[in-house]
């Protein structure tokens, strides 16, 4: 709160209305140049002050009183509910010979100059009052709401019952939280206080005020030349908080000329510190487990034993700031159901007439010329693979030749059966390097590339068949 705030907030110190101030005039029987009549009658007249100054003298109390009363009276609809009194005027009683008053002046001025304050309850956050309100139950009712906008009212007043039992706390159930404290970091008390009617809010409203530190967020419309960054640094803000502020937004956001931004950086006045506790009930992922077996082909894995999650509870405690999560303790857990992993037979005995499945690049480099699919109204059944670095075709994997020979469209065509369900067709070869029955490896020169059979170039025509069905090599490769 600024300074000139804090001024226009701060209680006027002023001199309680309508204290009696004796004034005794002694009375002389004899003067040096003359006397006094005894006939000659002592008159009560009351000074007016307004902060301070003299405005006027009037005959009878009552005068000044119906000022206040009328300008008091002109206020209560406007502002119902507000215990509304003067705030600055004062009345000096005077008992003198012959004084002079004129009670026409004096209610004239009176009625220009006095203020009428508001007596009301300021929330106080570390001493320095921030919000006024109508009365104690306002306060009282604004500071719970702001709790409110954090824990729901059944948690509170459960807490608020708790607070006045000496019952120690049941034990959590599965899947059950718990409120354990609401509070504010500041010392917050209320106060009594006399400030001007405009300033007293309701308790939504200090609500606001209470979370945000500010009543009105203040808009920025961006202008030629504005970047985030210079926006952010011209109210004082890192563009970080400047994208929090505006959610729609993010670092690579175009802002468009004449589109309004929130500039407002709040400050909270109160920091609402929430602690609950939580039993949850949490899976416990089973773990896999692979064993090598010698007995098993390479390639072939076989699970044993199915892998099944377990089951635990977790008691947590959880502090939260204004929203935020910024602390998780675990207080304990208990293992409901304990995971059972899961085996795995991994073959490693190797046969070289046996493919492992995986299936190597059958060219030297190159790129995809043609994919699986239908063109030219007939399915292309393999990939093409052209422009290699040279025209070595290899062995997709270890495997057994079952053709090596001319074979109409596909010109020179190998095909090896891996004996694991899986064949493999290689077309339109210039050579051939291998013959039926032979064993070949994975990665070893079967022929080399050519463009035989039908063929609009050089290239390796690349089929992949499991259990006898045709598949896609790109998913194998």
């Amino acid at each position: 709160m600024s300074n000139q705030n804090k001024k226009e907030k701060a209680p006027r110190t002023y001199m309680t209305l309508f204290k009696r101030v004796a004034i005794t005039s002694i009375a002389l029987s004899t003067l040096v140049f003359g006397t006094v009549s005894a006939d000659t009658k002592i008159q009560t007249v009351y000074h007016v002050y307004i902060d301070g100054k003299r405005i006027g003298t009037v005959d009878n109390k009552n005068v000044v009183e119906k000022v206040i009363v009328q300008k008091v009276d002109s206020l209560k609809d406007q502002y119902q509910g507000i215990s509304l009194v003067a705030d600055n005027v004062s009345v000096i009683e005077e008992q003198a010979f012959l004084p002079a008053f004129n009670n026409t002046t004096a209610t004239k001025k009176l009625e220009t100059e006095l203020e009428i304050a508001a007596e009301v309850k300021a929330i106080t956050v570390d001493g320095e009052p921030v919000a006024y309100l109508k009365n104690e139950e306002d306060a009282n009712e604004a500071l719970k709401q702001l709790k409110l906008q954090y824990v729901n009212e059944e948690e509170l007043q459960e807490l608020e019952a708790r607070a006045n039992s000496e019952e120690p706390l049941p034990a959590l159930a599965e899947g059950q939280s718990r409120l354990l404290d609401v509070s504010f970091v500041e010392k917050v008390s209320t106060s009594d206080e006399k400030i001007s009617p405009e300033q007293v809010h309701s308790p939504a409203d200090t609500v606001t005020l209470l979370k945000k530190g500010t009543l009105e967020e203040q808009k920025y419309q961006v202008k030629e030349g504005d970047v985030l960054g210079s926006i952010a640094v011209a109210h004082d803000l890192a563009t970080a908080d400047l994208l929090a502020l505006n959610p729609v937004l993010t670092e690579d956001s175009l802002i468009q000329i004449g589109q309004e931004l929130n500039v407002t950086a709040y400050k909270p006045f109160l920091t609402v510190v929430v602690k609950r506790e939580q039993n949850n009930k949490e899976t416990i992922k089973f773990e896999t487990k692979v064993n090598e077996n010698s007995n098993m082909f390479k390639g072939d894995r076989k699970v044993t034993q199915e892998g099944q999650d377990g089951e635990k509870t977790v008691h947590y405690e959880y502090k939260m700031i204004n929203g935020v999560t910024t602390e998780t303790n675990k207080l304990d857990e208990a293992i409901i159901k304990e995971p059972v992993a899961e085996i795995i037979e991994n073959g490693t005995k190797v046969v070289p007439s046996r493919g492992s499945g995986q299936l190597a690049w059958p060219a030297v480099g190159g790129y995809i010329s043609s994919h699986v699919g239908y063109r030219w109204g007939s399915l292309h059944k393999g990939i093409d693979i052209a422009r290699p670095s040279n025209y070595t075709i290899k062995a997709a994997d270890n495997g057994t030749v079952v053709e090596a020979g001319y074979d109409g469209g596909y010109g020179n065509k190998i095909v090896i059966n891996h004996n694991n369900g899986m064949k493999t067709v290689y077309g339109h070869l210039s050579s051939i390097g291998v013959s039926v029955g032979q064993t070949v490896t994975k990665g070893q020169q079967i022929g080399v590339m050519g463009s035989t059979g039908n063929s609009t170039g050089t290239h390796l025509h690349f089929e992949l068949y499991i259990n006898g069905a045709l598949k896609n090599p790109l998913d194998y490769l």
